[in-house]
């Protein structure tokens, strides 16, 4: 098994000044896989930021992970899944964020679960089969 990582597990990451180090004492039992979409929302998290110097960490932050994992493309076989999953929610009524969509059927592709934050959860729920790991705030 693995985990693909969800922006809100990185927002959890940064608001607690987690270390590379402290992430990994979660989740030691398996394999983390970053999805480009969420990169770009991190990406996007920084040129965001209030201040420069929030600007700083939140860059800092992406650039530790995001070399100590890999970063996970949205192809051929990712589309495929995406699409079952869209027709699906959609004939359920029960759609959820278009990234989002785009990270569960990253997770399908590679038979990974999804790390998110405690504030991420509840949609990811909604996702037929799809494991759904907490990641829960601690100390830093």
């Amino acid at each position: 098994m693995g985990l693909i990582m969800d922006t809100s597990a990185l927002v959890t990451l940064e608001r607690a000044r987690s270390s590379w180090e402290q992430f990994q004492a979660v989740v030691t039992d398996e394999p983390v896989a970053m999805p480009v979409i969420v990169y770009a929302e991190l990406l996007a998290s920084v040129r965001l930021a209030d201040s420069p110097a929030r600007a700083a960490v939140r860059q800092a932050t992406i650039d530790v992970f995001a070399s100590r994992m890999p970063i996970v493309d949205f192809g051929l076989k990712t589309a495929k899944h995406w699409a079952s999953l869209f027709a699906h929610l959609y004939q359920m009524g029960s759609m959820i964020p278009a990234n989002d969509l785009a990270i569960a059927a990253t997770a399908f592709e590679r038979g990974f679960g999804v790390l998110v934050g405690p504030e991420g959860e509840a949609h990811f729920r909604r996702v037929p089969d799809l494991r759904v790991k907490v990641l829960r705030p601690f100390a830093s």
